[in-house]
């Protein structure tokens, strides 16, 4: 979210405003994923992956187009990969719930 204001003005209510938007639906959307019932769970958070997909898609572009500092795009690209390793974890959790997250044979 603090890399919007430094988006050149021209850009900033375009692509900038789109990943900002994006970003909120993708915590607004983890919020009801996280107190959906049981059996809905699993469609919330694929759609927070979705999603999630869609801004790693955008910042790119931005990053591309110059709008995004390198030292910016490097950093939020670690921030979205770290999420998507959360998410990803947490879906496979739900796939599969006999499983433990680790093995200490």
């Amino acid at each position: 979210m603090n890399i919007v204001p430094h988006i050149p003005k021209g850009a900033r209510y375009t692509i900038g405003a789109r990943i900002e938007n994006k970003l909120l639906d993708l915590l607004e959307l983890g919020y009801i994923a996280y107190f959906s019932k049981k059996e809905n769970k699993i469609e919330k958070v694929s759609e927070c992956i979705f999603l999630l997909d869609t801004i790693k898609f955008i910042i790119p572009v931005a990053w591309d187009a110059k709008f995004v500092s390198h030292k910016q795009f490097e950093e939020i690209s670690l921030k979205l990969e770290e999420i998507g390793r959360m998410l990803g974890g947490w879906k496979n959790k739900l796939e599969n719930p006999e499983k433990k997250n680790r093995d200490f044979s």
